[in-house]
Parts: structure tokens; C-alpha cells; sequence
């Protein structure tokens, strides 16, 4: 598919642009020149919308207005005569078009055209994920530039294109990724996780995303914002889904709204800066002083990164509002949610009720980079573990199941490491209402690549892979990880290196087996086998587990339905180990054969076993 395919349907971003323009260059002498969200639809939840308008001494206007449907429900002020915040009642059965804002100051008059759509009940969104998907995880800006016309935005902050520097853009873009969507699904991936896409106008390393200047504009360096819908219809279409990646707990300091700040109290301040001291501990220790505590959720990540301050009602519904806007315009199927420990805790309940209300097969998954079963537990839904909140969160990134694979393909079994570091893990998913909901990976853009950490072996980089794809939880597999593209994360920049092949100009192309070493090729090729095995089979996708107390270094555990069963016997030897099987009886009773889902070769006696060093052994079975 060329990049021009996703350029397609009717341009509505374009007409709100264009009503946009219409509107300041129309107005009277009160000048509205921005409003979010840009427009809003009949029938969705709440039958409300606050509208954040910015104009130079908009706050002293009084408004009014005449549609069918639409009234005005309340209007607020800050100490910034600059905003406005107006709510409007839109009623279920409102007439769509547009609502003619009308401004009076004096003499002073303007007015803003505001469109109200209809929602369109055709197009599917929020479709959600399930052990049936394969996420995969990319870094736009590194992966591929298929529109080169877009590397440099003249009036961006950063207009350097410097493929040799970690710390520059490289331009990737989304139209290198959708020249990509015949790989990733020959790979077996169904979901796709790409970093902020919002805009970034930082001065300085903006390529990751992490600091946003609009929350209603993508990167224009990325992608236009029909080209961000059009690409997820094209996902759609393909039976592939969307998550976005946002973030609540800080923008970048070049962000629109921060540059000519609203409210004093949108943000934390401090004296002098001070950054956050990452331990989400505070937030459940029941010692905790409140100053470690508040240190935790106000302080900032960076010197570039204003903190934000979700207790204000106002910034909160902006928030919502806007991540409700992000799913019906574009039909979006998930959030991945940045820094989920650090934003207010009472925001992101109200955040994901909203959400889940409005969308109810939405899937919402946080990060939550801690140390504990217990921790990371505590932010997610109906688990008890605090008796004033429920966190409401659907799943998280599930970090103790990051470090048990790790420790298993590194360390020899003790009675809680090596291979029991897997067993105690998922003994604790007690803590959950849904631990299947949790999202499992063996690397991100912030840790040291896989092969790295398997010390380039390709046995223990198989070892940790057919654990991704048997666990518990939806796999996600991060860009390169299938061509083993390795470094260690000191700094970050080096685990988002640029995939081989995205340029025009590379010299090798690792998107084709061609372009790949042997065992490079061995590796995809393991990858693509077990991915698209498990997306077929229910044990898998559906199935229940059930495992076995570690012994002598061997973990086994069963994915099973009442008509099919997954063996997975796991050894953390360095040295092979014969395993008699007639303990796991319980669990293989009433099949009668096996096959190897890597070779497609049965295997007639299963009774004894011999698994080689450091080996996920994977066994398909079946009456």
C-alpha cells in the first residue's frame, strides 16, 4: 500500500481548519483564535461539552447563542483574561451544524462558528484487545520515512534531520509504517502501539513524543491528523487495531496553553525545580510521610516537562474530553497510558470510568514501572487493596512479569529466582480482577533491547519469546526485537535506533529476508511461527492457566481450554534435564498426542522429556 492510500475519505479536519480560519478572519473585533476541543458531537455521554477558548481578553465577553438543542450551561473565568471556559448543554436529539458563538464586550463584538456533528455509528472504534492480539510497539520517527517531504516543518522549534545522533529527529513518519502494514502482518501482529503521535514542538529531542504542545494536533512531522484517522481505518480494514499512547502527568513547557498559561493552579509549582522522586511506594505505604508523598505526584519528570495538576476540575474534563474526541474522531481501540503513577489517583479513576462508560470495549492499560506484585496491582480495578478508590484501570504494563523472564533466563533456581521468579509472579495474580488483561513485553523504548539482555544468545532470546507467547496477559513485542536489534539503555536513545530499511538511502534491508543474517532470519522466523500459532489456538487466547511448583530448575505451566491444553515446560539449566511428566497428570489427562507448534511434528511419547539449557519447550495438545 503507497502512502497516498491513506489520504482518503472526506477531509473533515481540513473544513474545522477552514471553519477555523473562516471564523478569525470573519470575527469582529473580539478575535477567538483557538477553541478545543475543535468540535464535538450529538449524543455523547454527559450531553456536555466545555469549551476551552482562547482570545486575547476573551474572559470579560458575554456569550450567547441560538440552535436548536444547544444551550449554554456555564461560563468560567481564570485570573487569564485570555480564556474562556464555556460549557455547553447539547442536547441527545440537538440539531448538527454549526452553533454560532456570538461575543459582546461594550461595543466590542465577535463570534465563532462551533460545529456539532452527528457521531457516526458505522465506523467501528474502540475495539479493544484480548490474549488473541499481538501489540506491537513502534517509535515513528525510527522506524520508517515514507514521506520525506515532511522531515522539516519550517516554524517548528527543532528543524534538524540528523540520522547520526541519538538525539535528534531522523524522520520517521506514518506513512513509513503504513508502507510497512504487509510486514507487520506477515510477522502475525495485530495491534499496533505507536509512541505519541500528538504534536511536539519542543526545542530539543521532540522525536519521542513525550512532551506535548496540542492535544488536538498530531506532528506534522509525523502525519497530518486526517492521515492518523485515515491510517487507523486503514488498520481497521486490515483486522488490525490502534493504541494510543497519551500522557497525564506533564506536557512539554512549549505547549500552546502553558506558553500563555490559563490558571496558576494547572500546574505544580516549587520554588526552584524539583523532580518527582519516582517512588510510587509513597502512594500505598501506610508509614509515608506526606512529603514524600507529594513529592511523588507534584514534582516534575524534567526541567521541560511542567508537572500537571489534574485536581483542578478543569484541566480534568479537558483531559477527558479530549481522549473521548481522540476515539470518535479517529476510532482508536485502546490507550496506553504514560507514567500512570504519577497523575492525581482520584483524575484517573473519574478518567477511566469516563472512558469505559462511553466506550465499554476500550481497553486502558498504564504504565506502572515498579517493584511488586503488590504495587502494581494496587492501580488497577476491583482489587481491594484500597478501601477509598477504585482505580478503574483495566490492565498495566506488566513489569514483575519483565523482570521474573529475565530472571529465569539468567539466573539458576533458588526457592524465589530463576525460574520460580515466574511461578511466584503469577502466584500473586490473585491481586487482580483480570490479570489477563495485563500487557506482557521483554523489552520497550526505555529498557535494553532483548538480545542485550540475552547476551546475544539466540537460545535464551527464544527462551524469553516463547514465554512472551504462552503467558498470561497480551504480548507486546517491540520494533526490531524480531531482527534482533540489541543495545543497552544508557541512555535510552540507544535501544531507538532506526529499523534497517525504513530509508530510501539504506544500504541494508531488514524488512526483507533477503536483507536479514541467518540468524536473524532465525529469529523472525520463530517469532512469526509462534505468533501466528497462538492467535489460533483458544488455549492460548482464551484458556485458563494452571502451573506446577517449580522443581530442580524445570518451570511447567498449562494454558487450557475443556478441549485443548498448552504445555510449557521451562528450563533454567544451563546443562539439558530430563522431565518426567506423570506430576503434570492432573493436566494432561484425556489428550492423547502432541505436536511441536515450531515444526509442526507430532510427538508420540510425551511421558519423558528431555528439555535442553535454558529452553521453552512449547507442546500443543490435543484428545
Amino acid at each position: 500500500m503507497n502512502t497516498s492510500t491513506i489520504r482518503f475519505g472526506f477531509p473533515i479536519f481540513s473544513l474545522l481548519c477552514a471553519l477555523f480560519a473562516f471564523n478569525t478572519a470573519f470575527a469582529g473585533s473580539i478575535k477567538i483564535d483557538r477553541v478545543d476541543p475543535p468540535n464535538w458531537w450529538v449524543g455523547m455521554p454527559g450531553d456536555s461539552v466545555t469549551l476551552l477558548i482562547h482570545g486575547e481578553g476573551v474572559g470579560a465577553a458575554a456569550v450567547s447563542l441560538k440552535h436548536d438543542g444547544v444551550s449554554i450551561r456555564n461560563r468560567t473565568t481564570t485570573e487569564n483574561p485570555n480564556y474562556l471556559l464555556l460549557t455547553l448543554n447539547v442536547a441527545p436529539k440537538a440539531a448538527a451544524g454549526e452553533v454560532e458563538l456570538r461575543f459582546k464586550n461594550g461595543r466590542d463584538k465577535g463570534k465563532f462558528n462551533y460545529p456539532i456533528q452527528k457521531r457516526s455509528k458505522l465506523v467501528p472504534k474502540a475495539l479493544g484487545l484480548d490474549q488473541s492480539d499481538l501489540v506491537y510497539l513502534i517509535m515513528p520517527d525510527r522506524f520508517a520515512n515514507g514521506n520525506p517531504d515532511n522531515d522539516i516543518i519550517n516554524g517548528s522549534q527543532e528543524t534538524v534531520i540528523n540520522r547520526d545522533s541519538m538525539f535528534y529527529r531522523h524522520g520517521g513518519d506514518l506513512a513509513g509504517i503504513v508502507s510497512k502494514l504487509d510486514y507487520l502482518q506477515d510477522l502475525g501482529v495485530t495491534a499496533l502501539w505507536l509512541n505519541p503521535v500528538l504534536a511536539n514542538d519542543q526545542p530539543k529531542e521532540s522525536y519521542h513524543g513525550y512532551a506535548a504542545t496540542d492535544h488536538y494536533r498530531t506532528d506534522p512531522r509525523i502525519c497530518t491528523t486526517e492521515e492518523y484517522k485515515a491510517f487507523v481505518v486503514e488498520c481497521h480494514r486490515r483486522g488490525m487495531k490502534v493504541v494510543m499512547d497519551v500522557v497525564h502527568n506533564h506536557v512539554g513547557d512549549r505547549h500552546w496553553w502553558y506558553q500563555d498559561l490559563i490558571a496558576e493552579d494547572w500546574i505544580h509549582r516549587f520554588p526552584e525545580y524539583t523532580r518527582t522522586n519516582f517512588r510510587a511506594t509513597t502512594l500505598i505505604d501506610p508509614y509515608a510521610s506526606a512529603a514524600d508523598k507529594n513529592l511523588m505526584s507534584d514534582g516534575w519528570f524534567d526541567h521541560h516537562m511542567p508537572d500537571l495538576n489534574q485536581k483542578n476540575p478543569w484541566l480534568a474534563t479537558y483531559f477527558i474530553q479530549n481522549n473521548l474526541w481522540w476515539v470518535e474522531y479517529a476510532g482508536i481501540d485502546a490507550y496506553r497510558i504514560d507514567t500512570y503513577a504519577y497523575p492525581d489517583k482520584v483524575f484517573m479513576s473519574k478518567w477511566n470510568k469516563a472512558m469505559k462508560s462511553a466506550y465499554p470495549n476500550i481497553t486502558l492499560f498504564g504504565e506502572t514501572w515498579v517493584h511488586g506484585q503488590a504495587i502494581q496491582a494496587w492501580f488497577t480495578e476491583g482489587n481491594g487493596l484500597d478501601p477509598d478508590l477504585n482505580n478503574e484501570l483495566s490492565g498495566v504494563t506488566d513489569f514483575q512479569i519483565y523482570y521474573a523472564i529475565n530472571d529465569a533466563m539468567e539466573k539458576e533456581e533458588d526457592w524465589t529466582g530463576g525460574v520460580s521468579k515466574i511461578y511466584y509472579a503469577l502466584v500473586k495474580d490473585y491481586l487482580y480482577k483480570d490479570p489477563t488483561r495485563n500487557v506482557i513485553f521483554l523489552d520497550n523504548h526505555d529498557l535494553s533491547r532483548f538480545y542485550s539482555m540475552a547476551q546475544e544468545d539466540i537460545g535464551k532470546f527464544k527462551m524469553g519469546v516463547g514465554l512472551l507467547m504462552t503467558l498470561r496477559g497480551i504480548p507486546q513485542l517491540y520494533y526490531g526485537t524480531e531482527i534482533l536489534m540489541k543495545n543497552y539503555a544508557d541512555p535510552d536513545g540507544k535501544v531507538r535506533e532506526d529499523f534497517p530499511g525504513g530509508w530510501s538511502t539504506d544500504t541494508l534491508n531488514k524488512f526483507t529476508e533477503a536483507g536479514r543474517t541467518a540468524p536473524e532470519n532465525e529469529a523472525f522466523n520463530y517469532v512469526r511461527t509462534l505468533a501466528k500459532w497462538r492467535a489460533a489456538n483458544p488455549a492460548i487466547t482464551q484458556g485458563k492457566t494452571m502451573q506446577f511448583v517449580p522443581k530442580e530448575g524445570v518451570y511447567t505451566f498449562f494454558r487450557y481450554t475443556d478441549n485443548r491444553a498448552v504445555m510449557v515446560i521451562v528450563n533454567g539449566n544451563k546443562t539439558k534435564k530430563k522431565v518426567d511428566t506423570s506430576r503434570y497428570a492432573e493436566r494432561l489427562k484425556g489428550f492423547s498426542k502432541a505436536i511441536d507448534p515450531l515444526t509442526g511434528n507430532p510427538v508420540t511419547d510425551y511421558s519423558a522429556l528431555t528439555v535442553p539449557a535454558k529452553t521453552t519447550l512449547i507442546l500443543d495438545l490435543m484428545p
